[in-house]
């Protein structure tokens, strides 16, 4: 049986097509994936993402040592309130997961994992924190929305009392925020603006509910995807995995190589990989033609096959094709996809394929 987040009654209620996904019952779309992702592009929409992982680890001074060698980023960046995006890679600098990792000062760390990833990641993690003496806990009693769009902060004033409103606005993007037993971070998975609020499991259905109230419209998993693919943002298991590392990902920006003499795992395969130049690179790709683009089709420049999709969708905002693709370094300005045997004309570009205001 599939596992079900305290939401799932209120998905039930509104009518959500509910699919299987990474062993959890989730709301793929409330009617129309496309009207959901517009209202996030547009106004404000809310995510049911209470399958991730969260872990807490309690005890700052032996967990940021753990940290620091587990992730390829450096939580020596980080301040109290402070969030990172980072990989966790294995000794050939493979992706085990991507993450974020939250510095909650005196309280420690929060990790928010890939909820697909949580048995191996906790495996990988569990020794590694008791080598280090490091405890932790996954956090079963949490759930977690994302509520994102250009007006999300404008709707919380329904839910948020003035202070912890006033103290998300002053945040900043890629902070967090602590306050009435709530975890508020300027966190998403959209490219738009907006928070990841963690509250109880037991306060979830009601905080949606008045939310719902609010304006703010219910979306599933497929606008959630069409989302992050417009903003560029990588898949796991899609855009990496433990077959490929961050410099071939698209990813290197999240590897930290200063100070050098920290040590962290897969660091010395990618500073092989780095020193002989990595063979790929991850680009973005605007379908010039009518098509359909999804993951592994091949993408060829002439009669040269470079490499293939690794994501791809239709892209509601630019009413196009779009895709992520790894291919070859040095690819240029234009490529073909195969299409259904029939090779179709792309742009390639660095992603975001669309761009948030500032």
């Amino acid at each position: 049986m599939a596992k079900r987040t305290p939401l799932y009654p209120c998905h039930l209620a509104l009518g959500a097509k509910l699919v299987d996904f990474g062993g959890w019952d989730m709301p793929l779309h409330y009617g129309s994936q496309l009207k959901e992702h517009h209202q996030v592009r547009n106004a404000a929409g809310m995510f049911d993402v209470s399958h991730m992982t969260i872990v807490d680890f309690p005890d700052p001074d032996p967990t940021r040592v753990l940290l620091r060698y587990l992730l390829a980023n450096d939580v020596a960046r980080l301040y109290p309130g402070k969030a990172l995006y980072t990989c966790m890679l294995n000794d050939s600098g493979g992706v085990i997961d991507d993450l974020i990792v939250y510095d909650r000062g005196d309280n420690g760390y929060r990790l928010v994992l890939n909820a697909a990833t949580r048995d191996k990641d906790l495996a990988w993690i569990a020794p590694r924190a008791e080598r280090f003496n490091a405890a932790w806990r996954e956090r079963h009693d949490l759930a977690m929305l994302a509520v994102q769009g250009p007006e999300a902060l404008a709707k919380l004033e329904a839910v948020l009392d003035a202070p912890t409103l006033q103290a998300v606005r002053a945040s900043g993007r890629f902070h967090a925020v602590e306050s009435g037993g709530a975890f508020i971070a300027r966190t998403g998975y959209t490219g738009e603006d907006g928070v990841e609020i963690m509250p109880s499991v037991q306060d979830a259905p009601a905080l949606w509910n008045r939310l719902l109230d609010a304006g703010v419209a219910p979306c599933g998993l497929g606008a959630r995807d069409t989302l992050r693919l417009e903003a560029g943002m990588s898949l796991y298991g899609s855009d990496m995995d433990e077959t490929t590392t961050p410099l071939v990902s698209g990813l290197g920006w999240t590897v930290a190589w200063q100070p050098p003499e920290r040590d962290f795992v897969g660091r010395a395969a990618l500073e092989q990989q780095r020193a002989a130049g990595a063979p790929q690179t991850l680009v973005g790709l605007v379908l010039e033609e009518r098509g359909v683009l999804r993951s592994h089709q091949t993408v060829h420049d002439g009669d040269r096959e470079i490499g293939f999709t690794t994501s791809g969708a239709f892209s509601p905002t630019l009413n196009r094709g779009i895709a992520l693709a790894r291919v070859l370094a040095g690819v240029g300005d234009r490529c073909q996809i195969e299409v259904r045997s029939k090779r179709l004309s792309a742009q390639v570009i660095k992603p975001p394929f669309v761009l948030r205001p500032a």
